[in-house]
């Protein structure tokens, strides 16, 4: 409830507006006679005030100039009251000149245009000025920082600190590449040297006796390697940095300070983000039912979250572990709807659950990013690893033709390329079952494609929350092998792609995003701890230990009898290679089922090798390749 002091506090605001609109006419009579107003001008004046009190208050009140606020005042609320106080003085002029016509000072029009404008400005100024001194002078200053970038997004960061003390940072300085700025001194802060300048500038503040305890790296659009380049610097300074986390933050005129973030994995990527056409993707989702599977998971969640924003009927959220289900559920339905996300408890593998969820909620579209993952695991778990991403996708795909689904996207993965280990090759043979179903009868129209992408920064498993529990543990970091690769993306890329792809498929296709160049794991690995504020190999050890069971070092997008296609979409390829005809997929899937259903590890997969023949295997399972080939040379 508003007190009486609030009510008090309101009412001052205008009063002191009023006063200013007095004081800045008579002052204009004064400078204008002199300071000896002659008695005939006096009752003028006495008019004079009233006719502008009427009009400028009227003003004043209209465009919201005579309310609180003015600690907070800006360059805009300036703006605002330089328009008020031209349109305020010109109806004040008229006013007087059909009363007085030439009778009343010409020249008081001007000055008390001016003096009212300075009286106005100048007091909001004076209140904000007041109240910044007033709060740092209660506060001691915690942290000294230096902030690399003298743009905008500098800019903006320099008046978020200034107009919060509380927060107890001190700005030493700006550091920027620009030669232009250098030594110039921007918003009362001097730029003071070059980025690869830090070390030497750290070192002479160290010399004063002053300690810079952080670099903010404030260039959100900067490329990849803009921001490599800072955080070399920042390394070599030996000071821990952070940065404005998004241009986005810097489109809405206010960067918080508490947005900023440790330096975030994906700027090391060293190429900007992919973006999608989202009118597209909202055409296709919008209004209609989805179901997503596996939408528990790294990949499967994320699209769960960006399905939700474009409006779907329903969401139908197909997961078979309780705890990852409730999870995404709880989350996405506080922001959406509650009636239209869909939580289903689940198993790919079970064909009842499947169709009745699909019949039931009269799905459209299906993304389906239930799948087992993990390289090392699967290796050992062959029939599991086969029951749920070969027969799973097998049923799920029988399921959508039954229940007239229109659109099927798999999410694929680049170990489906000349595939050496057991998880790669299912995914391999997924991907030819979605493409032998497109238009399998007259009766069925479903568009199936599957996405293809590689590793996926921050997923479950992934290296990086692996290295991030190593670091916080001191150590040591294990990596492989010192020349492993990988090609990266972060989840919303790979989420994008999934969604891209899902308005561009007419049948058959794999899609491919360009990932750039490779990065080495055992650079990530370094990268990572001196974002940590350490030193790799001194303050913590990077240790080698062998590439696991059907590990490979480069990883490979297509295979060498696929067809590259350009789409609309530059950062996305569309790969087409030979396809194997429904009919031929059922026979060899109901072989496959028999063999697993006898548990005969070896024979599942040497029947898994007949539809792959590109697989590598590697470890115990290249024993079973030896007689493979064997056969196939006294065949021949």
């Amino acid at each position: 409830m508003t007190d009486a002091s609030d009510y008090l506090r309101r009412a001052l605001f205008p009063v002191a507006v009023a006063a200013i609109v007095v004081t800045s006419l008579v002052a204009a009579f004064l400078l204008r006679f002199e300071f000896a107003i002659p008695p005939v001008e006096l009752a003028r004046l006495s008019t004079g005030i009233w006719v502008a009190l009427i009009a400028k208050m009227t003003v004043f009140r209209l465009a919201r100039c005579d309310r609180g606020g003015w600690r907070h005042t800006g360059i805009a609320d300036i703006y605002m009251l330089l328009v008020s106080n031209l349109v305020s003085s010109f109806v004040f002029t008229l006013a007087m000149l059909v009363i007085y016509r030439q009778a009343f000072p010409r020249s008081v029009y001007v000055i008390d245009l001016l003096v009212c404008f300075l009286g106005t400005a100048g007091s909001r100024i004076t209140v904000r000025l007041y109240h910044e001194s007033l709060r740092a002078a209660r506060i001691a200053v915690e942290r000294n920082v230096l902030v690399y970038g003298a743009g905008a997004a500098g800019m903006a960061l320099l008046r978020e600190i200034r107009s919060n003390p509380s927060l107890g940072w001190h700005v030493l300085g700006l550091v920027d590449d620009d030669p232009i700025k250098l030594g110039q001194t921007l918003m009362g802060v001097p730029v003071i040297g070059r980025g690869r300048q830090l070390a030497a500038i750290v070192e002479r503040y160290r010399m004063k006796g002053v300690a810079v305890d952080e670099i903010v790296v404030a260039m959100p659009s900067a490329p990849g390697r803009k921001i490599q380049e800072a955080l070399a610097n920042c390394k070599a300074a030996g000071v821990q940095c952070k940065k404005i986390p998004s241009v986005a933050a810097l489109l809405t005129g206010k960067v918080l300070l508490s947005q900023i973030q440790a330096v975030s994995l994906e700027d090391l990527l060293g190429r900007p983000p992919v973006r999608m056409d989202e009118e597209l993707v909202r055409r296709a989702v919008e209004g209609r039912v989805v179901m997503v599977t596996g939408g528990g998971g790294s990949i499967g969640s994320e699209l769960c979250r960006q399905l939700a924003s474009f409006q779907p009927r329903k969401l139908v959220i197909f997961e078979r572990s309780e705890s990852d289900l409730f999870r995404i559920h709880l989350e996405i339905s506080n922001k959406f709807p509650q009636d239209t996300i869909i939580p289903v408890i689940g198993d790919i593998r079970e064909c009842s659950s499947v169709e009745h969820a699909i019949r039931h909620h009269q799905v459209n579209s299906i993304f389906h990013a239930a799948a087992y993952k993990h390289v090392p695991v699967m290796e050992s778990h062959v029939l599991e690893a086969v029951k749920n991403n070969i027969l799973g996708t097998w049923t799920l795909v029988g399921a959508a033709i039954r229940g007239g689904v229109d659109s099927f996207l798999m999410i694929s993965s680049d170990k489906a390329v000349n595939p050496t280990n057991i998880m790669g090759l299912t995914k391999r043979v997924a991907e030819l079952i979605v493409s032998a179903m497109q238009n399998p009868d007259e009766s069925s129209a479903v568009r199936f494609v599957s996405v293809r992408f590689g590793n996926v920064l921050g997923s479950n498993g992934s290296v990086v929350p692996i290295f991030r529990q190593q670091i916080a543990a001191g150590g040591p970091v294990t990596v492989t092998h010192p020349e492993m690769q990988r090609y990266f993306m972060t989840i919303s890329e790979a989420v994008q792609l999934v969604l891209q792809a899902s308005t561009m498929g007419k049948g058959s296709e794999i899609f491919v995003l360009d990932m750039g160049q490779s990065v080495r794991i055992v650079d990530l690995a370094r990268d990572m701890i001196r974002l940590s504020g350490h030193d790799p190999d001194v303050d913590i050890e990077i240790r080698f230990t062998g590439c696991r069971p059907g590990e490979k070092l480069f990883e490979e997008l297509v295979l060498d009898s696929e067809d590259t296609l350009d789409t609309y979409h530059e950062k996305i390829k569309i790969f087409r290679g030979p396809l194997e005809t429904r009919s031929d997929m059922e026979s060899w899937l109901a072989e496959l089922e028999v063999l697993v259903s006898r548990e005969d590890e070896r024979a599942v997969v040497s029947h898994l090798k007949r539809l792959v023949p590109e697989y590598q295997p590697m470890g115990v399972w290249r024993e079973v390749d030896e007689p493979m080939k064997a056969q196939a040379a006294e065949a021949s």
